[in-house]
């Protein structure tokens, strides 16, 4: 019997179930990206990350990474090679889902930046009809300035979106409430009933929500033309693994 494709709305929403993540206690699982750099670039990647994060690109400060011969579930670091695992912003559908909250996953894309402020999304693929992650695929393409958007404030980056029923206001507002204290700071924008965000529709009687996209920092090092690898919604991990990038 043949094995029927699994979309990437379906992966979210077989990750988010699984979020326990509490922002205020600081535990809980979380689901991060995995991603590959050459250990003469480590150095160069740290920092990147450090200034996605203050810079606001990131979707969270917290980092874990894992030398050459080190294993993460089945998989085991190449030699010669640092294996570094950031959050990625599915995290944010999972506190959702914890709070009672169900969404719906629209798709990730590339949003254009003006003065650190977000003006559209201009490149778009939608969960439903696609089994790559959407964000894994643009970047590939080399269609981010992620660098510009941290040193000028301007240009392009990656970003995800989903809708709620606009009922459930209050309880994202307290999702949000938790998380302003927390290093988690990946929203992007929370748009009104009914009416596009970001120029992306919603369905009638819902809101939707933008994201920074997890992989960010990785765009920002591949656009200054360092070999990087990236596997978006790599698996969960507890959140006590990680550890804040302000620290390196």
């Amino acid at each position: 019997m043949q094995t029927p494709l699994k979309f990437v709305n379906q992966t979210i929403d077989d990750f988010a179930m699984q979020v326990t993540y509490r922002p205020g206690a600081h535990e809980g699982r979380l689901v991060y990206n995995l991603s590959l750099v050459k250990n003469e670039d480590l150095e160069f990647a740290i920092g990147t990350l450090r200034d996605a994060y203050k810079t606001g690109v990131a979707a969270s400060g917290l980092v874990k990474f894992l030398s050459s011969g080190e294993r993460i579930e089945d998989f085991v670091v190449p030699k010669n090679q640092t294996a570094i695992c950031t959050v990625c912003s599915i995290t944010f559908d999972g506190l959702l889902i914890r709070h009672g909250i169900p969404i719906n996953p629209i798709g990730g894309g590339i949003v254009e930046i003006e003065n650190r402020t977000p003006i559209r999304f201009i490149h778009m693929i939608l969960y439903e009809y696609t089994t790559i992650d959407p964000l894994q695929v643009l970047n590939s393409q080399r269609l981010t300035s992620v660098t510009n958007v941290m040193r000028r404030g301007n240009g392009t980056i990656l970003a995800n979106i989903r809708e709620f029923h606009m009922e459930a206001e209050p309880l994202v507002g307290t999702v949000l409430d938790e998380l302003a204290d927390s290093s988690f700071i990946g929203i992007l924008e929370v748009g009104v009933p009914n009416l596009p965000l970001l120029g992306v529709p919603v369905s009638p009687q819902f809101t939707a929500i933008a994201a920074v996209g997890g992989t960010n920092p990785m765009a920002a090092i591949k656009e200054s033309g360092r070999w990087v690898q990236t596997n978006a919604m790599k698996g969960l991990m507890d959140v006590s693994e990680m550890s804040e990038i302000r620290d390196y």
